[in-house]
């Protein structure tokens, strides 16, 4: 598999092999959905906590006898049922939503969308990212560069989710530049998971050697 190696200013300057084990991969909606999943359950945050009747403060008494008053018997005033009891089964943030992953099931899933996004026309490889100064301006005429190659026109029109921008380095000069671009998410390689990638419509990946052999070795780990 080769493909071709663009620069910031759209043109071809090389071409790469691809790996089979990383972008050649048949598509697997049961491992994808399954991974998402569980890692969206990892993400999730509890803030919602309600209180059980054991929580709520009064109730020690009863409220009235047990018999001969012509009402319903009652043990406490703060059971579910009353006025400022305690809520049954109300959402708890003690409540724990993670899933286990296995390292090999989320590798799998990641190389398996990079491969749909691949066959796509959804992937641009660019052989390096620069600027002297965090500009917005530079950010906008790289994006419109990239939007003219076959494929990525939608890059500079789509407003919102259009790419993910994987950078080989931890550049705060890059960083800055893309900031106020909300239809850019920029992120390093190393970063790189199925959540974020199925999130934007393309993906462009800085420096592709070392990042597909950072992919590979990942594979690899996990096996």
């Amino acid at each position: 598999m080769e493909t071709s190696v663009y620069n910031q200013k759209g043109k071809e300057v090389s071409k790469i092999s691809l790996s089979e084990k990383v972008f050649g991969l048949p598509w697997n909606a049961d491992l994808v959905h399954q991974v998402m999943t569980s890692m969206l359950s990892d993400a999730r945050v509890n803030l919602a906590h309600t209180k059980t009747r054991g929580e709520v403060s009064g109730g020690g008494k009863k409220p009235w006898r047990q018999k001969g008053t012509g009402q319903a018997r009652h043990g406490s005033t703060r059971s579910p049922i009353w006025i400022g009891g305690g809520v049954a089964h109300g959402p708890r943030n003690d409540k724990v939503y993670a899933r286990k992953i296995n390292k090999k099931m989320k590798a799998k899933a990641l190389f398996t969308i990079l491969s749909k996004k691949y066959k796509d026309g959804e992937i641009l490889f660019v052989d390096s990212i620069s600027m002297s100064a965090p500009k917005t301006k530079d950010a906008v005429s790289a994006i419109a560069a990239w939007a003219g190659i076959k494929g990525f026109e939608k890059l500079a029109t789509k407003r919102r989710n259009a790419a993910l921008i994987n950078i080989w380095d931890n550049s705060e000069v890059i960083k800055k530049s893309f900031r106020n671009i909300s239809a850019i998410e920029l992120d390093e390689v190393r970063n790189i998971n199925p959540l974020d990638i199925l999130n934007y419509k393309y993906l462009i990946i800085e420096k592709p050697e070392e990042s597909i052999k950072f992919m590979e070795n990942k594979l690899a780990s996990a096996k």
